[in-house]
């Protein structure tokens, strides 16, 4: 099994405690944020960073779909973890200051591959799909906060 890694960044017009604080929201603003292959959005637990517990689907192909339930830390100022009880899958956001009322924000995700010719694709197209579902993820969040 292979490690496999999707790292994507923006730099948003907004300072980094308004878009770390909106990334962090998960009751209001990250349900509004996600783009269509996430479905089935449910906060269980908290909603306000650390301690949250929330579940959704994930479909990254047309075949491929993913239930998630993560658990929600901050380990450090601006960065967010989203380790999933389901599987290997841990999400890392990080948010830090880029330059006067801007931000770069940065998540990226990693998770156990599977191993052959399967683990070969998906190591090769993995990153690049779910590169795209989250640079839309955080085009959105630009969006929001840039209001």
């Amino acid at each position: 099994m292979a490690q496999v890694e999707a790292t994507t960044e923006r730099i948003i017009a907004a300072d980094a405690e308004t878009v770390f604080d909106a990334l962090a929201d998960y009751k209001e603003v990250r349900g509004k944020v996600l783009p269509g292959q996430f479905s089935e959005y449910e906060v269980r637990e908290g909603g306000d960073g650390e301690g949250t517990l929330v579940h959704w689907k994930l479909q990254a192909t047309s075949k491929r779909i993913r239930d998630c339930l993560l658990e929600v830390s901050e380990p450090t100022d601006g960065q967010l973890v989203e380790k999933d009880r389901n599987s290997s899958m841990v999400t890392t956001w990080t948010v830090t200051p880029a330059g006067e009322g801007k931000s770069k924000a940065v998540v990226s995700t990693v998770w156990n591959g599977a191993g052959g010719i399967g683990g070969f694709f998906e190591k090769t197209f993995a990153p690049k799909g779910l590169g795209r579902i989250y640079d839309e993820l955080l085009q959105n969040l630009a969006t929001e906060v840039e209001k």
